[in-house]
């Protein structure tokens, strides 16, 4: 759950619609502008939180999945817009282009929107179980701190690590199991971690070292989740045990097509966050950082992918992988094209 401040995907194009209303042209938001708010092509990488944290409790997603899944949209979209209304003043400045600072949508609607989401997303989480629920609710805490106070303190990225990190055992609470969860929420949160540092000198540049430390962050976030195989959970143990990966009565190794589909996607997930980490590390000016937060922001969901593979659940690990494309393509539709990732 990324709450941070980016540029468009594509260069903004001028549009009447981001003109100051004017007492003879009423505000009139469009879907347009909400979708621009809300980050939609960004809340493609929120469902992989609940299905990797399903997978990690040992359980299948089913149609009780999407009570959590719609939980973890609507608390993400409720941050995001939030993150927008706290920052109103400073985006007028820096980002006058935006749904807020431009005039398309007042104010009082977006904390309006932002109080609704939030109240929705506790809804869906209650339906889904207490389990869940005890879970949603320092993660909806955790959203409004992050935004509301902590996003400019340096406790702001442990804060949104840990929104991330929550979210996913939201999914393997619903699932009946956050405990075992607990070593991917880890994995999840320390990635998120890392993009937030880099964010926070997205606008002005400057840094190496953000760069450098998510870089390093990732190499050790792939090598965990690609070497270390995740304790299966009791019912998967015993239906895995003949494949799971160890030494053969000769001495070699044995690969399991679990195991491999887990390396790829933790391939995946190291070659499309670290190439703009090194380029904003060599360069750090504003747009290679933007670009940097862009890509660890597109990783997300190739390590969700990977942490469901490596907790034995193949079918969810290329579910959740197959995100990826569909938020590219609807990022790259006309109405689209104007939407922050983060």
């Amino acid at each position: 759950m990324t709450h941070t401040a980016s540029p468009s995907l594509t260069p903004v194009d001028r549009d009447t619609t981001s003109e100051p209303p004017t007492a003879d042209r009423p505000v009139t938001p469009s879907r347009a502008a909400w979708a621009e708010l809300v980050r939609l092509p960004a809340l493609f990488t929120v469902p992989g939180d609940t299905l990797a944290g399903v997978a990690a409790a040992g359980a299948r997603p089913g149609p009780r999945a999407l009570l959590p899944i719609g939980s973890s949209l609507c608390l993400y979209a409720a941050g995001m817009v939030l993150n927008d209304w706290a920052d109103r003043a400073e985006d007028a400045v820096e980002r006058p282009h935006r749904p807020l600072p431009s005039g398309r949508i007042r104010p009082t609607a977006a904390l309006t929107a932002a109080c609704g989401l939030t109240g929705a997303g506790l809804l869906l989480a209650a339906r889904a179980g207490r389990p869940a629920l005890a879970v949603a609710a320092p993660l909806a805490a955790t959203v409004w701190a992050y935004d509301l106070a902590l996003k400019h303190t340096p406790a702001g990225p442990a804060a949104m690590a840990a929104a991330r990190g929550l979210d996913l055992l939201m999914g393997a609470a619903a699932a009946g199991s956050a405990r075992a969860a607990a070593p991917s929420a880890a994995l999840l949160g320390c990635h998120t971690l890392a993009v937030t540092a880099v964010s926070r000198r997205e606008t002005t540049g400057g840094s190496t070292a953000a760069p450098l430390a998510a870089l390093a962050t990732t190499g050790a976030v792939t090598r965990l989740v690609a070497h270390r195989r995740a304790r299966l959970p009791a019912g998967r143990r015993a239906a895995a045990a003949p494949g799971l990966p160890g030494p053969t009565p000769g001495g070699g190794a044995r690969t399991t097509p679990a195991g491999a589909l887990t390396a790829a996607l933790a391939a995946a997930y190291a070659a499309t966050a670290a190439r703009p980490y090194v380029h904003a590390a060599l360069n750090p000016s504003p747009p290679l950082t933007q670009r940097a937060v862009g890509g660890g922001i597109r990783a997300t969901v190739p390590l969700q992918a990977a942490l469901a593979a490596r907790s034995g659940a193949t079918a969810t690990s290329l579910l959740i992988a197959a995100l990826a494309p569909a938020g590219r393509l609807f990022a790259r539709r006309r109405a689209m094209r104007k939407v922050s990732i983060t």
